[in-house]
Order: C-alpha cells, then sequence, then structure tokens
C-alpha cells in the first residue's frame, strides 16, 4: 500500500508537532515551578499574648488563638486570623478594650485592620460596633467608612463613617442619626 507523499509529509509534521506541543507544555510547568514562590509565614503561633510597651511602661495586650507572622514577604503583615482581643492602656492607666473576629497589622504603615464583629469599649462606658475598622497605631486613631453604632451615657446612635481617639474624647462622625441627650 503506497500511501501519496502529500499524506506521508502530513503524518510526520502531525508527530512533530505533538511532540513539540507536549514538550513545551513540560517545559512550562517546570519555568512555573520556577517562578512560584511559595507563601508560607515566617511564623505560626497558637494562643498568642502579646505585651505592648512604652518606656517600661505597658500600653497594650493582645491576645489572639491564632497569629500568622508574613514578616518574610516584601510587604510584611500579621495576621489573626482567629480574631484578637486587645486592652489599650493610657498614660493614667485607662482602658479601652478592643475585639474582632479577623485582623491584620501592616509592619510598614503601623495600620491594623480590624474585621467582623469589631468592637470596642471603653472604661466610661462608651462603646463602638462596626464590620470593619482600622487603627493606626502611630497617631492611636480609628476610623471607618463603614456602618456603625455607637453607645454612650447619653445615648445610642448609628451613621456610617466615623474616627475617634482611642479614649473617645475627640469623635468625628459622618451621616449620624439617633438620639443622644444634650448638655444644658
Amino acid at each position: 500500500m503506497n500511501l501519496p507523499k502529500r499524506h506521508n509529509i502530513l503524518m510526520v509534521v502531525t508527530a512533530l508537532a505533538v511532540t513539540l506541543f507536549f514538550g513545551c507544555e513540560s517545559n512550562f510547568k517546570e519555568v512555573q515551578k520556577i517562578n512560584f514562590s511559595e507563601f508560607v509565614p515566617a511564623g505560626d503561633t497558637d494562643m498568642a499574648t502579646t505585651k505592648y510597651t512604652d518606656s517600661g511602661r505597658i500600653t497594650g495586650v493582645l491576645i489572639s488563638p491564632k497569629m500568622l507572622d508574613y514578616s518574610n514577604v516584601s510587604f510584611p503583615f500579621t495576621e489573626f486570623p482567629k480574631g484578637i482581643d486587645v486592652t489599650l492602656y493610657d498614660k493614667k492607666g485607662k482602658r479601652t478594650f478592643i475585639k474582632s473576629n479577623y485582623a491584620v497589622s501592616y509592619k510598614n504603615t503601623s495600620i491594623i485592620d480590624l474585621q467582623g464583629k469589631v468592637k470596642i469599649t471603653s472604661e466610661a462606658g462608651q462603646m463602638l460596633e462596626t464590620e470593619q475598622l482600622f487603627f493606626d497605631q502611630k497617631n492611636e486613631w480609628f476610623y471607618t467608612e463603614r456602618k456603625f453604632k455607637l453607645t454612650d451615657v447619653k445615648g445610642v446612635s448609628n451613621g456610617q463613617g466615623i474616627d475617634f481617639s482611642k479614649d473617645f474624647k475627640v469623635i468625628n462622625s459622618q451621616r449620624i442619626s439617633g438620639e443622644i441627650e444634650a448638655d444644658e
């Protein structure tokens, strides 16, 4: 059985194409492996307790069931996938309590992103609840653009967008509604 010359050339070209295709796929997978860097934490801690100090004075205590340290990446951060419980102390020893279901602390910016049922309570009885809140550690300032509920001895207010000092002495809120007792 003699096949036409054109048919033989087609079979040879097909065989070469298939060989090249599978050869390139194999090399491509190896190239992918070379460029792949595994994203794993430098540290993994269960039941973490961290105390923050300034000149020998405790300024904060952070407790978390799980802490992942990503200090080995180009934009280092620490992740708390199971939430945090933080107590902040001012210079007079007054405390502010913070709880959230999830948190990420960015080392280069000193910003902490708190997410999921965030609740902040002061010793004076003020309480703020929201779904996401940022804390600027350098300026000791909280802020969010999310909806919030602020409970105070003077009343309850709701709104969207708020920023305030960690001791609740300065509060700037946006789109607020509620009933608050006014000073006479």
